[in-house]
């Protein structure tokens, strides 16, 4: 079930809306929490319910391993808490490896030994990569003694939740539990109502009519061209780069908005990653939840900076490749996020050094590199991504025909004149839509900023139905890029 789907939209989210606080108003509060977990499930299952036993095994396994690690003393008897903590990480990685990865290694294991083993041809279950992460998570804050005792009702709630349960963002226990269990909690509260419907039809208008627009000229420049000249090439990118950006976080504004109708705040995930001024900024902007876990349970557990300079190269770079990994099983994968760690690696010695760059001119190298990166990570073959990077740096440039008695000389390096696309010739409000896209980005204030500065009033009422009316407008039934991860 899509939130951009009609049956969600209103079936779904008000049916499940009415019943939750009708049941808490009947002061029945583990009947509301069971339901909401019963909806959450439903949710999940209406992708495709032959995983619905593998999201509850791993429920269960990983609640039993973290009430016995908030619950026993540091040394067991027969094991250590360390013992038992490493055993649920294992648990958890392994399953993410034997459905996300298995295919990817059984495939390279071919080319190396020249074998012909089968691959497995698993289908990815829905958000195992959100789910997986947020778990390790409450297994790694159980053992530091940072979660409290709940039963397997609530913890259910914690995984389940449908608002985040998909594409994040990944929460802490500690942040979502307690307000669960807060009086105010379990009644409408009207302001988070208004509020709530605000950041959706925000992020409705992000995937439906922004996103879902340039990922028609991304798909064309990526999946259908033999070939691109220059400008095709950078549209293709930039398509790229904008389509990812608005649909994700029109997603996790959805998701925001969603969790406010029941009360409950979920964390910031974006804050204009765009405006960035350098690698570092765009990480402290970009899937903040995603950069909060890898910082806390991958980098910080490494050493971090606290072993020396070449040590925390070193682990900026691995936390990074292996955060590209998560992404996908492929090596475009891999390399993207090899650049990413290569970046930071880089931009921690420029700073070391003492050296600085005007601003201007270090937002125009952060966003150009954050492009040229995407590449690897949209593209479904290096074939695909080499196509578009040579068409970005290599291709022909086409300037229209009235310049070439002016630019004649051009044409000594790689300029043409004539039509300027044979891919977008038929669709040149494209270049408008860049510049009002880069506007965005750029000049607007953020869903979140929008949500500090909100207030129940007329002008805030037009927008959400402004917004909303998009659904119907522009409508297009399309997943969310961040499903297939």
């Amino acid at each position: 079930m899509l939130f951009n789907s009609y049956e969600f939209i209103f079936i779904f989210l008000p049916f499940t809306f009415f019943i939750y606080f009708y049941l808490n108003k009947k002061r029945l509060t583990e009947a509301s929490k069971g339901f909401l977990v019963f909806a959450s499930l439903f949710f999940y299952s209406w992708w495709n319910i032959a995983y619905l036993p593998l999201i509850l095994v791993s429920m269960l396994f990983n609640y039993i391993i973290g009430n016995h690690l908030a619950k026993s003393d540091k040394h067991q008897k027969y094991y250590s808490s360390k013992s038992l903590l490493t055993v649920g990480i294992i648990f958890n990685l392994a399953l993410l490896a034997y459905f996300k990865y298995s295919d990817f290694f059984i495939s390279n294991v071919n080319v190396v030994l020249g074998s012909e083993l089968p691959l497995l041809h698993l289908a990815l279950p829905l958000a195992i990569s959100f789910y997986t992460f947020q778990q390790i998570a409450y297994l790694v804050d159980s053992y530091r003694r940072e979660t409290q005792e709940y039963d397997f009702l609530n913890y259910a709630v914690f995984v389940t939740f449908f608002p985040q349960l998909i594409a994040g963002p990944i929460v802490h226990h500690a942040e979502m539990m307690p307000q669960f269990a807060q009086a105010k909690n379990k009644v409408k509260n009207y302001r988070n109502i208004a509020l709530g419907l605000f950041i959706f039809s925000i992020g409705l208008f992000k995937k439906v009519a922004i996103a879902d627009s340039f990922a028609i000229w991304a798909t064309q420049g990526f999946d259908v061209a033999q070939q691109l000249n220059m400008l095709e090439a950078w549209i293709t990118s930039l398509s790229y780069t904008f389509q990812l950006y608005f649909d994700f976080s029109g997603y996790t504004d959805m998701a925001i908005g969603i969790a406010l109708l029941f009360n409950i705040k979920l964390p910031i995930n974006f804050n204009s990653p765009y405006k960035a001024t350098s690698i570092q900024d765009f990480w402290r902007r970009w899937h903040i939840t995603l950069s909060r876990f890898l910082k806390e349970y991958l980098y910080i557990p490494l050493g971090g900076n606290r072993k020396g300079n070449y040590r925390t190269y070193f682990n900026l770079f691995a936390t990074f490749l292996l955060g590209g990994i998560w992404h996908g099983a492929g090596w475009t994968f891999v390399l993207w996020g090899a650049l990413h760690g290569a970046a930071l690696v880089i931009h921690r010695a420029w700073q070391r050094l003492g050296f600085r760059m005007n601003t201007l001119l270090a937002w125009f190298v952060t966003f150009n590199f954050i492009n040229i990166a995407w590449v690897f990570f949209r593209a479904k073959e290096f074939d695909d991504a080499i196509k578009v990077l040579e068409g970005m740096f290599f291709g022909t440039l086409i300037l229209p025909t009235p310049l070439s008695s002016k630019l004649t000389f051009l044409s000594s390096i790689n300029v043409e004149f004539g039509k300027w696309s044979s891919l977008f010739g038929n669709e040149p409000e494209i270049i408008l839509w860049l510049f009002a896209a880069f506007s965005v980005v750029l000049g607007l204030k953020n869903s979140m900023q929008a949500r500090e500065s909100f207030k129940p009033n007329l002008y805030y009422l037009s927008l959400t139905i402004l917004f909303s009316l998009s659904i119907f407008i522009l409508y297009r039934k399309s997943e969310f890029i961040y499903f297939n991860f």
